[in-house]
């Protein structure tokens, strides 16, 4: 569907480099978006699905992560409004598939970029500055999740992953377990020994932080070395 004028007003408000284009190429952007909005679950991307736009989230978010054949998943990052995804801007740039797969966490809408016109507004310094400001911060979470899963044990992640979300968290072990890239019984193994070590308590769907210094101390344990 085509822009309503208060769909281009928030365009406008999420992506302030929108009115930083010359009229003619704001014009193009506009003219090559195809508008659409999906609700929560749904599936936007996946592994070795051709590219077929440039993403802007206008409400909502996506949630992009790595799948395994055997059925894990790695969260990657989430793209918010205002944010745009690396893995749609490396595939548009490379002509390559996708290499990841990509689901809406709530009821989201996106505005689409066709490819054609991606390709011509590269050449605006306002629009190409943007993609790749934004490609070079994705580019250091990602090398920040390496590190982590690469040097970190699931302890220390798991321990950092519970902090910063308030003393009382409603969640299931298998969200940790996807957030976490690995499985819910190796993540019950784990929080059964927090709660051993008097760290959190344990509840249905529930988990309460006892000792928030304890758990940043694991966290933070090899980090320095």
């Amino acid at each position: 569907m085509s822009a309503t004028p208060h769909q281009t007003d928030r365009l406008a408000e999420r992506y302030p480099m929108v009115a930083a284009l010359p009229p003619s190429a704001r014009e193009r952007l506009l003219g090559g978006a195809r508008w659409v909005r999906v609700p929560a679950g749904s599936l936007l991307f996946d592994d070795l699905q051709a590219c077929e736009g440039f993403p802007f989230v206008i409400e909502g978010s996506v949630r992009v992560l790595k799948c395994a054949p055997n059925g894990r998943e790695l969260p990657l990052y989430r793209v918010a409004p205002g944010e745009t995804c690396i893995i749609s801007s490396s595939c548009l740039l490379g002509h390559e598939d996708y290499n990841a797969r990509g689901i809406a966490e709530s009821d989201t809408e996106l505005m689409l970029l066709a490819r054609p016109v991606f390709d011509e507004l590269l050449a605006e310094p306002a629009f190409r500055d943007f993609v790749f400001h934004l490609f070079a911060e994705r580019i250091g979470i990602l090398m920040q999740l390496i590190e982590e899963v690469a040097f970190q044990r699931l302890d220390q992640r798991l321990a950092a992953l519970l902090l910063g979300k308030g003393r009382v968290l409603h969640v299931t072990h298998q969200q940790l377990a996807d957030e976490l890239g690995s499985v819910r019984e190796f993540v019950s193994r784990l929080l059964k020994g927090f709660a051993a070590q008097g760290l959190v308590r344990l509840s249905r769907e529930q988990i309460e932080i006892l000792d928030p210094a304890g758990l940043r101390k694991l966290a933070s344990e090899g980090r320095h070395e």
